[in-house]
């Protein structure tokens, strides 16, 4: 069980390695208005590749099967969240900000229960 952390870790890191003023989606491609602006954003654009690697580590945990459903089912809202915003920066800074807290928890809990496991 010591890889999941490791992994979880690793995982963490990777934000250091990607560009800054790079999101996690395809900016060519964006059509959306939160989209947009997280494009034109740089610093909308690094907390969605902060939150993308979190994502990321988060998703590699294990976990129950009723934990996945509600893993994805948080994902999908934070995504509802988002759009809503729209294009309004400030509004989309703390859907990114809460999402990222949230995540940042998770991935601390599972750690802690990882650690526990040892």
């Amino acid at each position: 069980m010591k890889i999941f952390p490791l992994l979880i870790l690793t995982s963490l890191g990777l934000t250091a390695a990607i560009p800054a003023h790079a999101a996690s989606f395809n900016c060519a491609k964006a059509t959306a208005p939160d989209e947009i602006a997280i494009c034109q954003d740089p610093t909308l654009s690094e907390r969605d590749t902060e939150m993308a690697a979190l994502w990321f580590a988060y998703n590699k945990v294990p976990m129950l099967m009723g934990a996945n459903a509600a893993r994805r089912d948080a994902a999908a809202d934070f995504l509802k969240l988002r759009a809503a915003c729209g294009g309004d920066t400030a509004c989309l800074g703390r859907v990114y900000d809460a999402r990222i807290a949230a995540l940042r928890a998770e991935i601390s809990l599972a750690m802690d229960a990882l650690a526990g496991q040892q």
